[in-house]
């Protein structure tokens, strides 16, 4: 049977407004409830008791997280707070109110979720805050191509960093993958919307049904108002306009005609044509894909977006962008020909049975087994592990420097000492680029009681640094991430990724650690040499979320450093049991920017402040306290 996952989907506009974000999470969200997955659809609402009822539900949830999904199998339907203005049709949204972050936030939290899907999860919005503090797998779904002038000119490196931790893009259109694509570079699946078939209002003769949706720029209602008042007055036909802004003053030609609903549902029920005029500022291909579902004859302005959903025209009619004479010369066809329209409405009625929405939930499912396949095993060797069990507990760190490493001043026997002095039971010597250190603290080892793990961290050729433990032979610096992770593998060695997201330091971006994330044994979740304390929580929430095992070190570059985080673990012989000893291990941590501060400013001192012959005259006389025994500092 197929894994049943627990997922969030969060849209970011109102539950009871028409648009065709809403309408997509809300069918994908009921295809996949009645698959057997437990579904939570978060969003704003219009209405408090929803609001209200929904914050109930979550209060209740605290003690018991199972309670937050239906326990009849449907979709858990939660208001998370009311928005306090809607979004322009420029694109620019309103910061969430912050009762709606601290519902969504205190959702995320409580339930034990193995997917969030967020829906055009621009900042601000529900989405943005939905992945700030999502802990789950992050699948982002963008549907319109327009540009956010906000997130992709004036905010673009902060979207980036929300954008970072998704784990899968999807694009409803190749034109919105296109635009994605400029200002966001990265892989976005084609995830076309499916098409909702509704009951259409038997006709009975009398006037053409023209509707119009009010969800483009101000300056489509105005051209598709102009057009119809170019028709010849004797055609048979009417005009439905949803809109709930009202639309302007209408000519007395047009009175008679024209109706305005505020109901989108209404106004598509007994349509024959539906038009979409944008000026390609603000295009709305759900319109279109709503036409389709009712049976009518779709007329769309040619942009990119519209030519795509309308298969460059075996679905419906165009008419160039702006040309008021070319939409009322092609409303007049339309009107007259009634086996035009008959043809047209009988190729959508084909397209509707291909795009159906478990189509969709399909492609859906297939994205999520995908990632769920990408995490690791929590328990892939339990023998092992019980056997690593009855070993004793000792302290260990796996990350730390010697005078081997170019910006690091401390010799072998003062690490060992100080490491020896501070109590530690085993350490890995990681030195950049270099092995030559690691192998001269392994064989001094038993003279100050203390093991030692044989690393090296090596400098990809644009990837970051990645670490390499119970290494037997030097990796040379330069090559690729996964060219150094398989060198790393075939020595036998455990893959461990240093402070991952510490953008002050030389490190894989997110894509290239998805790219390898089923070939990294360990990721370091705590470094106290990041002065930005967001980075470390980021690496747990990467580390959590892909089950990969965490690990913590000093990063010292100074003697000072040791004893400022502690993994006390199970001893361990080798590298099988090293993994399965840190998976159960505890990591003790004394995060500070102070003593962030002091370590630099001593690795300074020790390093570049220091002559060289003053730096040889200080190692001498070290060493000569660490070999007799008087401390390693």
């Amino acid at each position: 049977m197929a894994e049943r996952f627990a997922i969030a989907q969060v849209a970011p506009h109102p539950l009871e407004d028409a648009n065709e974000v809403g309408t997509f999470a809300d069918e994908v969200s009921r295809e996949l409830a009645a698959r057997g997955h437990r579904v939570l659809l978060l969003a704003p609402s219009r209405s408090p008791e929803l609001v209200r009822e929904s914050r109930k539900l979550i209060r209740a949830a605290r003690e018991k997280p199972e309670t937050l999904f239906d326990p009849d199998g449907g979709v858990r339907v939660l208001g998370v707070g009311e928005l306090l203005f809607n979004a322009s049709r420029k694109g620019i949204n309103p910061a969430p109110p912050i009762d709606i972050s601290r519902t969504i936030e205190e959702v995320l939290s409580v339930a034990q979720l193995d997917f969030v899907h967020v829906h055009e999860p621009w900042a601000p919005s529900a989405g943005s805050v939905a992945l700030r503090h999502s802990r789950a797998l992050n699948v982002g779904s963008f549907h319109a191509p327009a540009e956010r002038v906000l997130s992709t000119q004036v905010a673009r490196k902060f979207v980036e960093l929300f954008f970072g931790r998704m784990d899968a893009r999807t694009a409803s259109y190749e034109a919105t993958a296109e635009l994605m694509n400029r200002f966001f570079p990265s892989s976005y699946r084609l995830l076309r919307p499916g098409i909702t078939p509704e009951q259409r209002a038997p006709q009975t003769g009398g006037p053409v049904r023209i509707a119009f949706s009010d969800r483009e720029e101000r300056g489509a209602l105005r051209l598709f108002l102009r057009a119809l008042r170019h028709l010849p007055e004797e055609l048979p036909w009417e005009a439905v306009v949803y809109s709930k802004s009202g639309i302007p003053t209408l000519r007395s030609s047009l009175r008679n005609r024209v109706s305005v609903v505020t109901d989108e549902d209404a106004a598509f029920a007994s349509a024959d044509i539906v038009v979409a005029a944008s000026l390609g500022q603000v295009t709305a291909p759900g319109v279109l894909v709503k036409a389709l579902g009712v049976g009518a004859v779709p007329l769309a302005a040619r942009t990119s977006v519209y030519e795509e959903v309308l298969r460059d025209g075996d679905l419906g009619l165009h008419f160039d962008v702006g040309d008021v004479d070319v939409l009322t010369a092609q409303l007049e066809r339309a009107i007259k020909d009634e086996d035009l329209r008959t043809q047209l409405a009988r190729a959508g009625g084909e397209a509707r049975e291909e795009l159906a929405w478990a189509r969709v939930a399909d492609q859906v499912e297939e994205i999520y087994t995908g990632l769920a396949a990408l995490r690791h095993d929590p328990d892939p060797k339990p023998e092992v592990r019980k056997r690593v069990k009855k070993n004793r507990l000792i302290d260990v760190d796996l990350h730390m420097h010697t005078d081997h490493s170019s910006d690091c001043a401390t010799p072998v026997d003062v690490l060992l000492a100080t490491a020896r002095d501070v109590g530690l039971g085993a350490i890995a010597v990681t030195d950049h680029n270099e092995i030559s250190g690691a192998y001269e603290a392994a064989e001094k080892a038993s003279q100050y009681g203390v093991k030692v793990i044989i690393g090296e961290e090596v400098m990809t050729a644009d990837q970051g640094e990645v670490i390499g433990l119970f290494l037997t032979e030097k990796i040379p610096r330069g090559m690729t991430l996964e060219e150094t992770i398989a060198e790393i593998r075939r020595q036998g060695g455990i893959v461990y990724v240093p402070h991952p997201f510490d953008r002050l330091h030389a490190v894989p971006d997110y894509e290239h650690m998805l790219a390898v994330v089923e070939k990294i044994d360990a990721i370091e979740v705590f470094n106290p040499r990041i002065a930005i304390p967001a980075f470390n929580e980021e690496a747990v929430r990467f580390a959590g979320k892909y089950r990969i095992v965490g690990g913590a070190g000093t990063d010292s570059h100074v003697a000072q450093g040791l004893g400022a985080v502690r993994i006390t673990m199970r001893d361990f012989d080798g590298p099988e049991e090293f993994l399965e000893s840190l998976r159960d291990a505890n990591i003790a941590a004394k995060p500070s920017s102070l003593r962030y501060a002091q370590v630099q400013a001593l690795k300074f001192l020790q390093t570049k402040a220091t002559p060289p012959a003053a730096r040889r005259a200080t190692r001498r006389r070290k060493v000569a306290k660490a070999v007799a025994g008087r401390g390693g500092q």
